[in-house]
């Protein structure tokens, strides 16, 4: 009686290690970004990948539910035709920066005109005109569309003459102020519209892994 209850202990514990899954497996050997690069390197596939969630870009219920998991920890969901594998490889925090902006074309007007007319804006907008309906009207790039809103970004994301007018000097919370690279004969009407502020970050390896 004995030896079949060890029999049957030892088949359980087998079929319980042999349960898991290729996914599974891959995962528990990947502790680096290191190696899940070299993982996604040796095993291509379009649904495998590594991705980075912002906390104030990405909203979503899996994004939520991945932000309360540790470094190492995983959270799989499953489907009818896969199962899907989120390792948690990094978790850090940056600071990130926001304001709204005008830019006017140099090859279009005269320096003097473009200071006037910053001059007249700055002034609307003292006035108690809108910011945003102010870049809808004379901004000339397509983020007019969005009322001169950059969103968030941090180092790296814009160029680095924009961002070291950002960043580099300090300005308060709705100051308005100006900037220009004249060698791209770019002019900025600049409205701090943001203060900076760290946003936390993980990175992600994401496995996707066909049902049988």
């Amino acid at each position: 009686m004995i030896k079949q209850l060890l029999i049957l202990f030892f088949v359980g514990i087998t079929s319980f290690s042999t349960a898991q899954t290729k996914g599974e497996q891959a995962l528990v050997a990947i502790e680096t970004s290191e190696q899940a690069n070299l993982f996604l390197k040796n095993k291509p596939s379009k649904e495998n990948k590594i991705f980075t969630f912002n906390e104030e870009k990405h909203k979503t219920d899996l994004a939520k539910a991945l932000f309360k998991l540790e470094i190492g920890n995983v959270k799989s969901i499953r489907t009818e035709r896969d199962k899907t594998f989120y390792k948690i490889l990094e978790k850090s925090s940056k600071p990130y920066y926001r304001v709204s902006y005008i830019v006017l074309d140099g090859s279009k007007y005269t320096k003097e005109s473009i200071n006037q007319l910053r001059t007249a804006l700055i002034e609307k907008h003292r006035n108690g005109s809108p910011f945003s309906f102010l870049a809808k009207q004379y901004s000339m790039d397509q983020n007019a569309n969005r009322g001169g809103d950059t969103g968030w970004f941090t180092n790296g994301d814009v160029s680095p003459d924009f961002e070291s007018a950002i960043i580099s000097e300090e300005h308060s919370l709705e100051d308005v102020y100006t900037f220009d690279i004249p060698e791209k004969k770019q002019y900025y009407l600049i409205l701090q519209s943001h203060e900076s502020k760290d946003i936390s970050e993980i990175k992600v390896l994401k496995i996707v892994e066909t049902a049988r």
